[in-house]
């Protein structure tokens, strides 16, 4: 599966379970281990876990592997390692404290909507 086709398909699960403040980053130069990094917000453990398993369903759908998720026992913060994308389900709360987007801030945010070059 192509990484345009990855994000998209990631988007439109966020998206589907109405995940919000969903955010795409471009992480290609900042590290080695993965090109993209969602982060979505739910807003209960029940709905970052029905996000987090839409997630995972879709991209399994579309022919696409899940190697691990971690955080589904409580909720609060479910992470998805889908290789070349990292997609992080978090209440808001949550993610208010942690402040994902400005640890990595160097990051380029990527328009969820639209492919770049490198990604076609």
């Amino acid at each position: 599966m192509t990484l345009a086709k990855l994000v998209k398909t990631v988007v439109a699960a966020l998206e589907e379970i109405k995940a919000r403040d969903i955010e795409v980053l471009n992480v290609t130069k900042m590290t080695d281990l993965f090109d993209r990094m969602i982060i979505a917000s739910g807003d209960s453990t029940r709905q970052t876990k029905a996000i987090a398993n839409n997630v995972q369903e879709k991209v399994k759908g579309a022919g696409g592997t899940v190697y691990s998720v971690e955080g589904e026992e409580t909720g609060e913060w479910v992470l998805v390692d889908l290789g070349d994308v990292l997609v992080h389900v978090m209440q808001t709360a949550v993610r208010a404290h942690y402040n994902l987007e400005e640890l990595w801030a160097a990051a380029k945010t990527t328009d969820k909507n639209k492919s770049s070059e490198r990604e076609k």
